[in-house]
């Protein structure tokens, strides 16, 4: 409890009386104060007022103070020489506790509630102190307090009450105070029309803001920076820019911020030669430029592409920081340049979570998920607590992978154990990590323990739903983001028409198609179309989806007609397989997929004169198809498996299994499709090649997600015959491997291929 307030005379006295004992208090009290620094034992330590003249000892002592527990002593002894009647001493002390780095902002309410006499820079003080502590309920009431009370208000209470509306969620807070400006006269004050004009722009009010700033009265360098940098985080570069004309055209010298905020805006318009205008316009004007002036400089030659200018201008920096260094590192990574990213990562003297993020981000970016992984286990062994940044970067690589054992490994530890809150951009990445993955369980789980979700996490999860077959879900899903408020995009509505293109909902599809333009003003894009053209070619409208590529009001791209493609292949079109075929290899004549798929139906229309020539031009154009693999990791170590591949060191324990499966399934009535091979030795999707590819990547939506995946007929027939097995083949397995077994056939084959470890990482054990 702080010492009650002494009355003023009562404490002139006693102060006068106690000079000799104050000197001896000084001697012993700065001896605290001098701990860290003896050439200096009074130099403050906390945010006090540099310009203040302070002669009284104890007073001075305070100015130096460290901690709490210091400045109760100090207060104590002025308590008892009645320094803490007078309200500048209590002033100070108030000042102490409500706003240093080590201060008691409760100490610093029931201080202030037991002195008798407040004045503004109290009521101010304590203000700030709520602004700075990020507590903006009480702080307005006090301000609300003050307004009732009618206590005078100054431009400081102002511009702190300011600070605490931009707290709240909603702008009227700050209209109040807007009122009490034009109510109590300091409408001209530049401190309080800065600090309003600063308001407005935190809430986007950019209308508001403007009208401030147009208004005939004092601007300075902060007002027309202020501006300025409103229109750059509205991503409204242009009429920042020209703002930016216009405050050069006047006697207004722009500042380190303002350039910054320029250069800002630079960058989110991509224009290279207006950068360089404004860099020369620094060289020219500006004089000694600063380390971040130079950084933001570097950082809009990085986000234009200018890559080249970006590098001279990093060796010419005399003094580079670490943001220097992740700056050049982060745009080389970006590039796909990790060669040279990596180099410099090499070189930097002092890394930092954000250098490293840089560099998982590009590996992730650029489909190298193990490089990615590596370095994120590489800056754990560093001791570096990985940010939001880096674990989305590495539950991306995760994705790529199919490694759902590492993403479960990082959501329990940095979530459950660790208690990291779960944002949505973070929560949004484990949504697409457990899709990926396959489980779709655990995505939608997570989808519903979000405490907040945006539109990214509805649009993820219909999507996951749609993409693994679970179309009722993803329709379920969509409707129940409408019903919540949420308007739907493009990229909502990609996964809706997936979601009826899988399952086969002609009629749905046409409605939400429709409703795009009709409902939401959206206009439908190619990819839209694609998956029109999708669902009318799955379920045998072959017609109707080519009229619908003839309607498109944009020339038709690769997805729509290798969706036709894929509609004649099912449904044994050959005529209209055959011109979408050559539609596409004029569109990408190096892609080896469109050749497989015009050659297989060709096989389903025994036509194998064509098959012969798919081959051929396949050679004329030297286009090689890159083999597909299928990946499982094992107590943490990833195998992956090509095509008729021996290499593995279990190959032959590996065979022995599938061919005893093989024989089960005959049993059972399964004859292989060979409808689809290819008229050669290689056929291309020959189940009996993918003998191996069926120990862990069988079916990817059940394990792992490949990172090249192949789909065929047979492959789902053959799942079909596996699950309909009965106990008599799987009676060797105990009951929970024999459950997984049925549920998921390709997880009960892994286990009994690749022993007991896989029973960790697949969650059996």
């Amino acid at each position: 409890m702080p010492p009650s307030i002494i009355h003023p005379n009562t404490a002139y006295f006693r102060f006068m009386s106690k000079s000799f004992f104050l000197v001896q208090q000084y001697m012993q009290l700065s001896s605290f104060s001098s701990s860290s620094s003896s050439s200096s034992p009074l130099k403050p330590r906390w945010n006090s007022n540099s310009k203040l003249v302070v002669t009284n000892p104890l007073l001075c002592i305070m100015e130096s103070c460290a901690s709490m527990s210091q400045l109760k002593q100090i207060q104590a002894h002025m308590t008892t020489t009645g320094l803490m009647a007078h309200r500048f001493p209590a002033s100070r002390v108030l000042a102490f506790s409500a706003l240093s780095d080590s201060g008691d902002l409760n100490y610093a309410r029931l201080l202030f509630s037991q002195i008798e006499e407040l004045n503004v820079f109290m009521w101010n003080t304590m203000i700030r102190g709520y602004a700075k502590a990020g507590s903006p309920e009480p702080g307005f009431s006090l301000f609300r307090q003050m307004v009732e009370e009618k206590t005078e208000l100054d431009n400081g209470t102002l511009v702190f009450a300011l600070k605490i509306s931009e707290f709240f969620s909603e702008a009227s807070v700050g209209e109040q105070v807007h009122c009490q400006i034009l109510k109590v006269g300091f409408r001209s004050n530049l401190l309080v029309r800065n600090a309003l004009m600063h308001f407005y722009v935190v809430y986007g009010l950019l209308s508001s803001a403007r009208r401030l700033f147009d208004e005939n009265f004092e601007s300075d360098v902060v007002s027309w920076t202020t501006m300025i940098d409103g229109y750059a985080k509205k991503n409204l570069p242009n009429e920042a820019l020209k703002l930016f004309r216009l405050m050069t055209a006047s006697e207004i010298q722009p500042n380190e911020v303002t350039m910054v905020t320029v250069l800002s805006a630079c960058s989110r318009m991509g224009i290279t030669r207006l950068g360089r205008s404004i860099h020369k316009y620094i060289e020219t004007k500006c004089g000694d430029v600063s380390v971040n002036v130079l950084n933001a400089l570097l950082d809009m030659y990085v986000k234009c592409g200018s890559l080249d200018v970006a590098l001279e201008l990093f060796h010419k920096m005399e003094f580079k920081d670490v943001f220097t260094w992740t700056t050049i590192i982060n745009g080389y990574a970006k590039a796909g340049d990790l060669t040279f990213a990596w180099q410099l990562f090499q070189e930097m003297p002092e890394r930092n979570v954000v250098s490293w993020n840089a560099l998982i981000a590009g590996y992730a970016q650029a489909n190298q998920p193990y490089e990615a992984i590596d370095l994120y286990r590489e800056m754990n062994s560093e001791g570096l607590q990985p940010t939001e940044g880096t674990l989305v970067s590495v539950l991306s690589a995760c994705g790529q992978l199919g490694s759902i054992d590492l993403g479960r490994s990082i959501y329990e530890y940095h979530i459950e154990r660790k208690q990291i809150q779960l944002s949505v951009i973070l929560g949004n990445a484990f949504i697409d990590m457990y899709a990926k993955c396959g489980d779709i369980d655990a995505a939608l789980r997570l989808f519903h323990e979000m405490p907040k979700r945006d539109l990214v996490s509805w649009n993820s999860t219909i999507a996951a739903c749609a993409v693994h077959g679970f179309c009722e879900k993803a329709l379920f899903l969509f409707e129940q983001m409408r019903s919540e408020g949420l308007v739907p995009d493009d990229i909502t509505f990609v996964g809706v028409l997936c979601a009826c293109s899988h399952g086969g909902l002609v009629d749905e599809g046409r409605k939400y198609f429709n409703s795009m333009g009709r409902v939401y003003g959206l206009e439908p894009k190619v990819e839209h179309y694609a998956c029109m053209i999708d669902l009318l070619g799955r379920v045998g409208l072959i017609e109707e989806s080519y009229e619908l590529i003839g309607k498109m009001p944009m020339e038709p791209d690769a997805a729509g007609w290798g969706a036709l493609l894929n509609g004649c292949k099912m449904h044994g079109n050959v005529e209209l397989g055959k011109l979408a075929g050559h539609k596409l290899m004029q569109l990408d004549p190096q892609d080896s997929g469109i050749y497989v798929l015009l050659a297989n139906l060709y096989a389903i229309g025994n036509k194998w004169d064509d098959v012969k020539t798919v081959r051929k031009m396949m050679r004329a154009n030297r286009v090689n198809k890159s083999p597909g693999y299928s990946s499982i990791q094992v107590n943490g170590k990833f195998h992956e498996f090509l095509v008729a591949d021996i290499s593995h060191s279990q190959s032959e324990e590996i065979y022995m299994i599938l061919d005893d499966l093989y024989f089960q399934l005959k049993l059972e009535g399964y004859v292989p499709n060979t409808s689809q091979m290819m008229a050669s030795r290689e056929g291309i999707y020959c189940i009996s090649q993918e003998r191996s590819e069926r120990v862990v990547g069988f079916n990817s939506l059940h394990l792992k997600t490949p990172r090249h995946r192949q789909s065929c007929q047979g492959r789902r027939v053959f799942e079909a015959n596996f699950r309909g097995m009965g106990s008599r083949e799987l009676k060797q397995m105990d009951d929970v491997v024999q459950k997984k077994f049925r549920e998921k056939p390709v997880l009960g084959l892994a286990e009994q291929v690749l022993g007991q470890g896989i029973r960790e990482q697949i969650g059996l054990s």
